[in-house]
């Protein structure tokens, strides 16, 4: 059986280039902060990454530019990090409905130590409200949290527009670009981000390795002490391989871009046009303002985690926003946030493609799709 791998949202196989280039440094032995050959090979393997970073992101230089090991990480250093440095200027922290809960669980953590912490309303489609924001942000709010595109509806923010507005009224943004870097073109300097979220494994690079971009100027402080590695914001020994790997990536993804977007656009649509065609199915996020590999879908009658089990029969992996694949008992907070009720935000199905993925792959993923919604709702306790 073959088998269609759809959920490259959740996790991305490391291309076998990028394996190539990085595999030697998996026998490296030196210690990047070691003054022998050994050590200064690693350390250069480093600052080699850091400036394919920098070409990604059109950042101002390598010093902008901090490896972690994670996103969560570097969102956690992003908020924490500058919320407790400016912690003088105001003890206000803010971000939208439908953040990554990686940003939105250490804004709880401040609010449970005595920061404000408010949320940001978006529509329908999961675009942020820009005067509710204007309303919400104030002079004290020190960090404000938005995510390029959303991981789970595929939605893209207007990032541009989003940051005037809280470089006229509050301090610093922070964008978690971990869903949208690699597919469409991100400009730090023009989009006027001071703080940006990075992930290896989501730009087809080795895991454990993420990035935070921190814009000149802007004062932010380490909440890990230890040997100082990385400007000491980030200490401790540096994945060798895992950051090598995470700038020939950003190499790859920034040189194949454009092609491989137009590419993903024309199966996405493709999916999207055939399986809305089912009765009460539903797309999720914004027709044309979203990322050219997400197709996110809900289906009245029936529960998400039927749906994600169902197609793996297929050989077809999917993700769903539902409770089993949330850890929770409660549905996806974003499709809460969109407007969806708990019964409509249970029947979720989360397409996104990547480099494996062919536009005759369609019908097979078609029918797989038809199959199981067909068969689920005829066992369905919620039609009568």
């Amino acid at each position: 059986m073959e088998k269609i791998y759809l959920d490259h949202a959740s996790a991305m196989p490391i291309d076998s280039r990028v394996y190539k280039f990085a595999e030697p440094y998996l026998l490296n032995v030196g210690n990047p902060s070691s003054l022998y050959e050994f050590g200064q090979e690693a350390k250069d393997a480093i600052e080699k990454s850091r400036i394919k970073i920098v070409d990604l992101i059109n950042a101002e230089n390598e010093k902008t530019i901090i490896f972690t090991g994670s996103a969560t990480e570097s969102n956690n250093i992003a908020i924490r990090g500058t919320a407790y440095r400016n912690i003088n200027e105001g003890k206000e922290v803010l971000s939208s409905a439908i953040e990554h809960i990686s940003v939105i669980n250490p804004m709880k953590d401040l609010q449970k130590n005595g920061w404000t912490y408010n949320s940001i309303p978006v529509d329908k489609y999961g675009i942020i409200d820009l005067s509710k924001l204007k309303k919400i942000i104030t002079k004290k709010t020190i960090v404000t949290s938005i995510m390029y595109a959303n991981n789970e509806i595929g939605t893209i923010e207007p990032i541009k527009e989003i940051s005037k507005i809280v470089h006229d009224e509050g301090k610093y943004l922070h964008v978690d670009a971990t869903a949208a870097a690699g597919r469409i073109p991100i400009d730090v300097q023009k989009d006027g981000i001071d703080l940006l979220t990075l992930s290896s494994n989501d730009l087809y690079g080795p895991r454990g390795a993420g990035v935070l971009y921190i814009k000149p100027g802007v004062k932010i402080q380490s909440i890990m002490p230890g040997g100082g590695q990385e400007r000491g914001l980030r200490s401790g020994t540096e994945n060798i391989f895992a950051i090598a790997g995470m700038g020939e990536a950003a190499k790859i993804a920034k040189n194949e871009m454009n092609a491989e977007s137009k590419r993903l656009i024309t199966i996405r649509d493709k999916l999207i046009s055939e399986i809305t065609k089912m009765d009460e199915t539903y797309l999720t996020g914004h027709q044309k303002q979203r990322l050219p590999h997400h197709a996110s879908f809900r289906f009245s009658h029936i529960e998400g985690e039927s749906i994600l089990l169902n197609m793996d029969m297929y050989g077809i992996q999917i993700a769903t926003g539902s409770a089993c694949s949330s850890k929770t008992l409660e549905p996806s907070h974003v499709l809460l946030a969109i407007g969806l009720k708990h019964e409509e935000a249970h029947g979720s199905m989360v397409i996104t493609l990547g480099r494996s993925n062919k536009i005759n792959q369609v019908q097979k993923i078609v029918k797989a799709v038809n199959e199981t919604v067909i068969r689920l709702r005829k066992l369905s306790p919620l039609i009568k």
